[in-house]
């Protein structure tokens, strides 16, 4: 392994999103550290896959910080040249409902906080040397649902992307002394398997009148973590069609 190829530490790697990203940043060449909550998929097409899987969840604090020695066992001394916070969760009632601030528990706040909030800050902080050395870039997933309520998204999973929004802009202030940029990336409708019934009723309200595609996602991140963005941090870029005009 070339010690000038660049890695990739991609959350939520499982599906959707995550596949996509793993996908393109593997076609530039990149070396792709994944972290998801199950092992790995022999359904997952890249090479080298296997050996760069981190299993690890997120909601689970002292396991994080048990992952976050893992990583640095797997990079072996190696700078970090990209950090992508893509795990979210945003999960439902008992009868598949959407959680909303009456019939939720301070537990399934706090488990979605976990994931969606302290996962990507404490990643950031764990690895803080690794992508200082390598001058690199981090790239938080938010979501359409952090600026207005969402039909689907639960309360929690709403305004913690609004806090991951709010935390880009602090960080981004925090790490570029030390040359690291930090952006966030807000997706709307994406054509992935985990779309909710019903999401094809917001497609005819959208100015591109249309699903976005994953692929769309993962250029934008990739666009994020490459030179051509240099001189970009702070910022948190809209991918929804124009849903949030």
């Amino acid at each position: 392994m070339s010690n000038e190829q660049k890695i990739l530490l991609l959350t939520g790697a499982s599906r959707g999103i995550g596949h996509a990203t793993v996908k393109r940043f593997s076609a530039a060449g990149w070396r792709v550290l994944t972290v998801s909550r199950q092992a790995f998929s022999e359904h997952c097409p890249w090479e080298g896959g296997e050996e760069n899987h981190i299993q690890l969840d997120l909601s689970d604090i002292e396991e994080l910080k048990k992952g976050i020695v893992l990583i640095k066992k797997k990079l072996d001394g190696a700078p970090l040249h990209a950090l992508v916070n893509n795990a979210g969760i945003s999960p439902k009632d008992k009868e598949g409902g959407r959680f909303n601030t009456l019939n939720s528990a301070y537990e399934d706040w706090l488990h979605v906080y976990n994931v969606n909030l302290f996962a990507p800050l404490l990643l950031a902080q764990g690895l803080f040397d690794e992508l200082i050395a390598a001058k690199g870039a981090i790239v938080n997933v938010t979501s359409i649902a952090g600026c207005r309520v969402h039909p689907f998204a639960s309360s929690a999973y709403g305004t913690s992307k609004a806090a991951l929004a709010a935390m880009t802009r602090e960080m981004a202030a925090d790490f570029g002394p030390h040359g690291v940029r930090v952006n966030a990336i807000a997706p709307g409708e994406i054509d992935t398997s985990i779309l909710s019934p019903g999401t094809e009723d917001l497609v005819a309200d959208l100015p591109l009148r249309r699903l976005g595609r994953p692929e769309e996602v993962a250029s934008t991140i990739y666009f994020l973590c490459d030179a051509p963005s240099s001189y970009v941090t702070g910022a948190e870029i809209h991918i929804n069609g124009g849903q949030h005009v």
